[in-house]
């Protein structure tokens, strides 16, 4: 196992999820809402299980049209039945072949909206609870769909993006603005490495703001995908073997 945890959303259609398997501990694997059908969980199933990697399901909203990534406001009953959908159906695949789901990571629009709505987090975190599969729910550090689901019991992982920058407000910096993504392997490893052995992050106006890092997340549309999953990988194996 890789320490951080590193994960990355598959079976969407976009990235390269052979190439980046080789790389990752942990998957989370589009439900069909936004992407994939049951051939493409299928095989994604499949390449975690080949490559030891960690099974999750990847619900969001079920907007097709615009990959899950525009807000929606949905009834609360019908969010619960969203997800708790997405990730049964996933899991009886999973069971197909003789594995099950270790997570739950929401896709796009709907992971931003329960990191930063309190209401729809709570929501969203009953349904993963009541999913009675003892799921670890992952994420955005220090938002309120973390906060809520330990409220209930649900098991978290804190999520650090891995090529985002954080602005003062201790919030990631908005993607409209320049720099809100790094373009350096240098840059990512020094800021991954200092929340990993240091529990802050230092904002794009020099705040030291205190952060968990238990899974860090290279996004499979990013520009260097490839290149910061093998640099963060190879990094963190190095340091194992030290």
């Amino acid at each position: 196992m890789i320490y951080p945890d590193i994960n990355c959303d598959i079976g969407e259609g976009i990235g390269d999820d052979e190439a980046i398997i080789h790389y990752i501990s942990s998957a989370s694997i589009a439900c069909g809402y936004h992407a994939g059908n049951d051939e493409i969980m299928k095989a994604a199933i499949r390449l975690c299980q080949k490559h030891q990697v960690l099974i999750g399901a990847h619900p969001s909203f079920n907007d097709r049209e615009n990959f899950g990534n525009t807000d929606l406001f949905v009834p609360y009953t019908e969010l619960y039945d969203l997800v708790q959908k997405q990730i049964f159906h996933l899991n009886s695949l999973a069971k197909e072949q003789g594995t099950s789901l270790h997570h739950v990571r929401l896709h796009g629009a709907l992971y931003f909206m329960t990191a930063r709505v309190k209401s729809l987090a709570a929501v969203v975190a009953l349904a993963v609870k009541e999913t009675e599969l003892d799921l670890i729910l992952y994420g955005l550090s220090n938002s309120h769909m973390i906060n809520e689901a330990k409220k209930i019991g649900v098991k978290t992982w804190s999520e650090v993006l891995a090529e985002r920058t954080y602005a003062d407000d201790g919030r990631l910096t908005a993607k409209s603005k320049t720099i809100a993504f790094m373009e350096t392997e240098r840059a990512v490893l020094s800021q991954i490495n200092d929340v990993v052995t240091t529990g802050f992050v230092t904002s794009t106006g020099g705040t030291k703001i205190a952060i968990e890092a238990d899974t860090i997340c290279i996004q499979n549309d990013g520009k260097h995908v490839l290149q910061f999953a093998k640099a963060l990988a190879n990094f963190y194996i190095k340091s194992e073997a030290v």
